[in-house]
């Protein structure tokens, strides 16, 4: 090597070790500024305690990255448990606290209030009615402001053995056809008159065979338009189908659901109670006891005397389970219930086929309306990268393939997600409908005295006088002083039950 060449390389090391020394002095790493391994990026984490939604939250950091590769996107499964102060105490104690965080929309007031949750980016433009339903738009918003995106739900509705129905349905269909048969055959032997006894008795076997085979067939699309006309649109029309229905040798139970939640239950009285306002977060508006929520109570009291549940020993579980072995033609039931009917099927537990349909109102005078919970992404008022952040939360809440319930079981928030399952889509539509869990604090244990207060009721609890200590209880919470409700007078049963009757024996 010449001279000149071994004097550049000497100089031109001496120079690299002098400003990595530098660098070092300085107390940074060379590799996570500048490498030729790796990229300066922002990490937004993203934490969450379900961990249902692990692959699809990885599938979807990844394909952000893909993206936008100035940011990484970290999910990272945490615990459930005081979920919300772990998340403060990261927040304002760690270096590794989340950017976004999901929770549930009733606590999202103790958030905000807590500057855990911030109000989102282009709020009002985002969250359209064209991209979101309005119960979720309602869920995440808090006086006047939206404070989180919606990224799943819950809710229930009604589900019914479509099988037991289809095969009803097919037994009137050909009873019909029968009676409509022979009342046809007696009019032909009428009006012709005693058969010519000259007809040769193979030309009659011909007649009859050609008459046999001329008969009305029964198709699907007949018996798919009986079973629509089947389906009850109110509980009166349960106890009817009840009074009418000639039941398999398994059924224990036209109608059975759990009683003693207060998530199967508030359809009952959701059309008519409102606590905190459409957002759920205005104390002003809290109207439990009234003359419609009394009246339903009292129809649903009433139901013990048909469908005998004994509230001590039903529990979800067992009713899903009495569903899928086909103890029972309707029940009231969450999305979950979808995946445990197919995974039922998959292992040749269950035989049936089952549909979703829409919450069914009371009677013809009083409708119903279903409670929802939605899942949302807050982002962290004391993220360093909320650009970043609320950029990710859209991002997420954007796709409408429908991998999220394809890998998680979750139904997406948003409107016009393509799932290709008719039983989604129903669930998608009672959602949209639904009463948002409320989310002020001062109303939190509203739903333990409401299950307290149906579980009394369904056990014989007068209706009128539990649900003013339920209102009297909640009102005392938000005045800060005790409250007392002005009696009532007890609606008329025989008015209010009048349309129960019919399923009476």
């Amino acid at each position: 090597m010449k001279l000149r060449t071994r004097i550049f390389s000497i100089i031109l090391l001496a120079c690299v070790l002098a400003g990595t020394f530098v660098y070092a002095r300085s107390d940074r790493n060379i590799f996570e500024e500048y490498s030729i391994f790796s990229r300066n990026r922002t990490t937004v984490r993203l934490w969450y305690t379900d961990d249902a939604l692990t692959p699809y939250l990885q599938m979807r950091a990844v394909a952000y990255t893909e993206t936008n590769n100035a940011v990484r996107v970290e999910p990272v499964l945490v615990s459930g448990l005081e979920y919300l102060e772990a998340v403060n105490k990261a927040s304002v104690e760690e270096d590794a606290y989340p950017d976004i965080y999901i929770i549930t929309n009733d606590s999202l007031e103790k958030a905000y209030l807590a500057g855990l949750a911030s109000q989102i980016d282009a709020g009002d433009s985002y969250l359209s009615e064209s991209r979101f339903p309005t119960a979720a738009i309602n869920s995440v918003t808090y006086r006047g402001k939206q404070i989180a995106y919606p990224f799943y739900f819950e809710t229930s509705s009604l589900i019914y053995n479509k099988t037991y129905l289809e095969n009803m349905a097919t037994e009137n269909l050909q009873s019909e056809i029968d009676e409509a048969e022979g009342q046809a055959a007696q009019t032909e032997i009428d009006e012709q008159g005693p058969p010519d006894e000259n007809e040769s008795e193979e030309g009659s076997s011909d007649d009859e065979s050609e008459d046999e085979d001329e008969g009305e067939k029964i198709t699907q699309g007949m018996i798919d338009e009986v079973v629509a006309d089947t389906l009850p649109l109110t509980i009166s029309d349960i106890l009817s189908f009840a009074d009418n229905y000639n039941a398999p040798d398994q059924v224990e139970s036209v109608f059975e659901w759990d009683v003693t939640d207060i998530f199967y239950n508030y359809f009952f009285v959701g059309n008519y109670m409102n606590v905190g306002g459409d957002a759920g977060d205005d104390v002003s508006r809290i109207d439990i006891y009234n003359p419609d929520t009394i009246s339903c109570m009292k129809i649903y009291q009433r139901l013990n005397q048909f469908f005998a549940i004994d509230a001590s020993q039903i529990d979800y579980d067992r009713t899903v389970q009495d569903f899928i072995d086909g103890k029972v033609v309707f029940t009231i039931a969450t999305t979950d219930i979808i995946a445990k009917i197919q995974e039922a099927r998959d292992s040749g537990e269950c035989d049936f086929e089952f549909e979703v349909a829409d919450m069914p109102g009371l009677t013809s005078e009083f409708g119903s309306r279903t409670m929802s919970v939605t899942e949302c992404l807050v982002v962290n008022g004391y993220s360093e990268h909320a650009k970043e952040a609320n950029a990710v939360a859209r991002f997420l809440c954007s796709d409408s393939s429908g991998d999220i319930y394809r890998m998680s079981q979750k139904i997406s928030s948003r409107a016009g997600v393509n799932y290709n399952n008719k039983n989604i889509d129903t669930f998608v539509s009672v959602y949209a409908d639904s009463v948002p869990m409320p989310k002020t604090i001062e109303t939190s244990n509203l739903w333990m005295e409401l299950e307290i207060a149906f579980t009394n009721i369904w056990n014989g609890s007068d209706c009128n006088s539990t649900l003013r200590q339920v209102s009297e209880n909640i009102m005392t919470q938000v005045t800060g002083s005790p409250y007392t409700e002005d009696i009532l007078p007890d609606p008329n049963d025989d008015d209010i039950t009048a349309g129960l009757t019919e399923g009476d024996d």
